[in-house]
């Protein structure tokens, strides 16, 4: 009996200190592409589950019945929310691959943009979107990435000689492939 105690208790010790915490990594830096745009961005870890992620890139956005191609930065806190059940069915969670919440922050500023016009612009303004998303591996460096996501974009109209500002609702529905660093 004094065998067996010792025998589990070993292994219990063991485990405990080869067993890995799911975390997200430090920091993730990758460039991804999609229909709608190119970005860079980097996610840096709050917490085991908690990263924020920051971007910068060209974003296609409708103005009218108009796609113009303008600068877009963001930031998004995601919650990593299935990173231990990943890693315990062993499946990959490097590079943050993982099912998430965000709430995404993207300012989309009045400065040069390419559209079909000639004078294409595009008003300042911020979107602010909670959505869903998953990120994927395709092999050791690339991955994909989905998500969806409804919100709110307000349109800052004063400065264009309008009498007030207009918000509306944005949807943000996002398919990347990508390259991590």
């Amino acid at each position: 009996m004094k065998k067996l105690t010792g025998i589990i208790l070993f292994f219990g010790i063991i485990t405990n200190i080869f067993a890995q915490n799911a975390s997200v990594e430090k920091s993730v830096t990758s460039i991804q592409t999609g229909v709608l745009g190119i970005w860079v961005n980097n996610e840096s870890r709050l917490t085991n589950r908690l990263a924020l992620r920051s971007e910068a890139g060209l974003a296609t956005v409708a103005e009218d019945i108009i796609y113009i191609l303008t600068p877009s930065l963001s930031v998004e806190p995601r919650y990593y929310y299935n990173i231990d059940s990943r890693q315990a069915m062993n499946k990959p969670t490097e590079h943050n691959c993982g099912n998430f919440w965000a709430l995404n922050v993207r300012y989309f500023p009045d400065w040069k943009v390419f559209g079909a016009l000639e004078k294409s612009t595009i008003m300042d303004q911020i979107n602010i979107i909670p959505k869903w998303g998953i990120r994927r591996p395709l092999g050791q460096h690339f991955n994909y990435e989905a998500g969806l996501g409804l919100g709110v974009k307000h349109i800052f109209r004063k400065k264009y000689g309008y009498s007030e500002d207009k918000n509306d609702a944005a949807i943000d529905i996002h398919l990347r492939v990508g390259y991590t660093f």
